[in-house]
């Protein structure tokens, strides 16, 4: 199995894997902010059809010549036509309006919020949660899944991902998180063929079949197990196309 999951990480942790993917977005900018901003914000997007949250995302950044920009002057920006399935304009505001509190009024960043390794998921979804003007809103539920409702957390994990590890594909800006502590981002394609392979045996696509995956995973590579989720996500999309 490992000899497997090997060969397909080489055939799709390529640059090639890019271009279809939501992390081609944070990969037009340079700085560590304008990257892990438009990666977060990207990541939250990261449901549905691709190529329409893509479009939807590529649209919001044409709007300035950076992401922290954007969360520096959103309101001079009009966004009321903004939407994308659940989330709504409002949403979407919310959400500029809190990394601008982040990074302008509490001098702090994303890196800050994930920086406790035992209450990482917790801490940050608090802090989105605990400023909201609008925790209520469906499409902000839905943009910040709760911990403790057993959420995989893919998007979160996905984005984790793209920060920690470093490749031709991930950037690795962060060195604060080890590879070794990620989980891995476990949607449908994941989950199925995952399970087609015998790694994953619980029925449920939730935190505990992410948390079972994992650690199948560190079996075949301790000190990177999140590497697999190429080889996994890429041959189940495949599959699927």
């Amino acid at each position: 199995m490992k000899k497997t999951l090997d060969s397909l990480v080489k055939k799709y942790e390529t640059k090639e894997f890019i271009k279809n993917d939501p992390i081609k977005l944070p990969h037009k900018f340079k700085t560590r902010e304008d990257i892990e901003i438009s990666a977060f914000i990207s990541s939250l997007f990261a449901f549905g059809r691709r190529d329409v949250f893509i479009k939807k995302l590529e649209y919001l950044f044409s709007l300035v010549d950076c992401p922290y920009q954007l969360i520096l002057d959103y309101k001079k920006h009009d966004l009321s036509n903004f939407i994308y399935r659940f989330i709504k304009s409002p949403d979407l505001i919310e959400l500029l309006r809190l990394l601008n509190k982040l990074y302008e009024k509490d001098k702090s960043s994303l890196g800050e919020l994930f920086l406790e390794k035992n209450n990482r998921f917790q801490r940050t979804t608090d802090y989105f949660y605990k400023n909201s003007t609008c925790p209520n809103s469906p499409g902000f539920c839905f943009m910040f899944a709760k911990p403790e409702n057993k959420s995989a957390l893919k998007r979160i994990n996905m984005f984790l991902r793209w920060m920690v590890r470093s490749g031709p594909v991930d950037f690795g800006i962060w060195d604060f998180i080890s590879k070794k502590e990620l989980i891995i981002p476990l949607d449908t394609h994941v989950a199925r063929i995952s399970r087609e392979f015998g790694l994953l045996n619980r029925k449920q696509n939730d935190f505990k079949s992410a948390l079972e995956l994992t650690e199948k995973l560190k079996e075949f590579d301790a000190k990177d197990p999140i590497k697999y989720d190429f080889a996994l996500f890429g041959l189940g999309v495949e599959k699927t196309n």
